[in-house]
């Protein structure tokens, strides 16, 4: 399920990279809204455009819209932006976790380009947290955090999910809901899909800031994951819990020089180990790149990191935007799934 708002430009080259997966069972809908065409320049039978009457504007009445046209009950849907691009063995890796028994996966996002610094900045915060977020909770048994792209669950699950906003936070709202209603949200590292990355400090910017507003939009969710955890005492609902209700990185980070300055006054000693944990951060974030990827542009980028730190303080000043409007950002890179493999 693929949802496209005012441009189709991208969707060939996904659906492109659909229609050449090793796995035959699947149906493509393409929500087109806002569009001027519903035409992709691709007709096949697996392939379904669908053009709203009204303007949805909104990545969740797309998905609603959709499914409301499915041709018959599919079990699985899999949820995609338009500039996403599949691996071939995408949906034959997938199917293998649903065969386990999973009933909600995510997938691997991966960066469709890196041909700037904004976006090896963009990809290294992939690696990151795909690392602390996604493979090791698998390898500790607990459930991993999901994108707002790339997620595959039950049709039944996504249907159980009750909106009340529409502007922000799809990926918070899904996990806070399906994590309470499964035993394990999984995580497919070998399931890849490729992502467009930023290229500018403004688009990291608006980025952000959309990312910001809904952390304090939707902290409340953290919350009742964490007290449905300690109420059934369960492990893995209680580190979720914990997990969404952790600030993002620059926060943490602002908060430990504060610490530092802090201590200073009281106690010296302190604030040389405040300093201590903070260069910690770095080291083990340049240390997870490292051992993530293999592309020298990414690690060679993150002498950048303070002009992303940076970047997102300027953010917080403008989380009032993103109530009015998405903040969203743009993508133009028409890439085919061969440009990436080769």
């Amino acid at each position: 399920m693929v949802t496209a708002h005012k441009n189709l430009e991208l969707i060939p080259p996904l659906v492109d990279s659909v229609l050449k997966q090793t796995y035959p069972h699947y149906t493509v809908y393409v929500v087109a809204d806002a569009c001027e065409s519903a035409d992709i320049g691709i007709t096949h039978p697996q392939v379904k455009v669908l053009m709203p009457a009204t303007h949805l504007n909104a990545k969740i009445r797309s998905i609603d819209f959709a499914i409301q046209q499915f041709e018959k009950e599919h079990d699985v849907i899999v949820i995609l932006d338009a500039d996403n691009l599949l691996h071939p063995d995408y949906l034959q890796v997938l199917n293998g976790y649903f065969a386990k028994g999973y009933r909600a996966v995510q997938t691997n996002m991966l960066a469709k380009n890196t041909d700037s610094a904004y976006a090896c900045l963009d990809a290294a915060g992939n690696y990151f947290y795909n690392f602390i977020d996604r493979r090791m909770r698998m390898e500790l048994g607990c459930s991993a955090n999901i994108w707002g792209l790339g997620i595959a669950m039950e049709l039944s699950l996504y249907r159980s999910i009750i909106y009340r906003n529409f502007l922000g936070g799809f990926d918070k709202k899904i996990q806070a809901d399906i994590v309470k209603q499964i035993p394990l949200l999984a995580y497919a590292e070998e399931a890849k899909v490729y992502d467009e990355k930023i290229d500018s400090g403004e688009a990291m910017e608006r980025q952000r800031t959309r990312w910001i507003n809904a952390y304090f939009k939707y902290f409340a969710y953290g919350w009742d994951v964490f007290a449905t955890g300690l109420r059934r005492m369960n492990r893995n609902l209680v580190y979720f819990g914990l997990n969404l209700l952790r600030p993002p990185l620059f926060m943490q980070i602002g908060a430990g020089l504060l610490m530092v300055v802090a201590n200073f006054w009281i106690n010296p000693a302190y604030s040389i180990a405040w300093l201590a944990i903070l260069a910690s951060f770095p080291l083990t974030f340049f240390a997870i790149v490292a051992i993530m990827s293999r592309d020298r542009r990414i690690i060679s980028s993150l002498v950048w990191l303070p002009a992303v730190f940076l970047r997102q303080l300027k953010a917080v000043f403008q989380i009032r935007k993103a109530n009015r409007s998405f903040l969203q950002t743009s993508n133009n890179k028409r890439i085919y799934i061969e440009d990436i493999l080769k």
